[in-house]
C-alpha cells in the first residue's frame, strides 16, 4: 500500500489521519499502520476495553501524557467507567510503589518467589481447587 491508500484507510477508520501518523517514513509507514490497527483494535485474548485500561496503567507509570490521554479515551470508547479508571490506575500506583519498595530493599527473589507461590497454593487450598 501506498501512503496514500493508509491515509484513506485512517480516514474511514478515524474520520481524519492522525498527524503522528504523518512523522512516519514511508518505509514503515504501512509496517506500522498494520500494526497500530492489530494491537489497538483487533480483538484478542483480552478484550479491547481491559487492553486500554491496562495502556492506561501503563502510561500512568512511564508518566506520558499521550498515552494517558489516549488510552483513556479509547477505553471509554470500549465501554470503560470512570470507577475502572480510577481502579487501574490506583493499581499501578500500588504496583509502582511496591516495586519501588522490595527492589529498592533488595529483597532475596527467591524468597519472595517461594512465599508468593506458598500463598498462591493456600488461597487454592482454602477454596477448594
Amino acid at each position: 500500500m501506498n501512503r496514500q491508500q493508509i491515509y484513506d484507510e485512517m480516514k474511514e477508520m478515524f474520520g481524519l489521519v492522525p498527524s503522528f501518523f504523518k512523522e512516519v517514513p514511508d518505509s514503515s509507514l504501512e509496517l506500522e499502520w498494520r500494526l497500530f490497527k492489530q494491537v489497538q483494535f483487533e480483538e484478542g485474548p483480552i478484550p479491547n476495553k481491559y487492553r486500554e485500561l491496562i495502556g492506561i496503567a501503563i502510561s500512568a507509570i512511564s508518566k506520558c501524557h499521550y498515552c494517558a490521554f489516549y488510552h483513556t479515551e479509547i477505553a471509554k470508547l470500549n465501554g470503560a467507567t470512570d470507577a475502572e479508571i480510577e481502579d487501574a490506575v490506583h493499581y499501578a500506583k500500588s504496583s509502582a510503589g511496591w516495586s519501588t519498595y522490595i527492589n529498592g530493599m533488595q529483597m532475596d527473589f527467591e524468597t519472595f518467589k517461594r512465599e508468593v507461590k506458598g500463598a498462591c497454593e493456600h488461597v487454592r487450598a482454602a477454596q477448594g481447587r
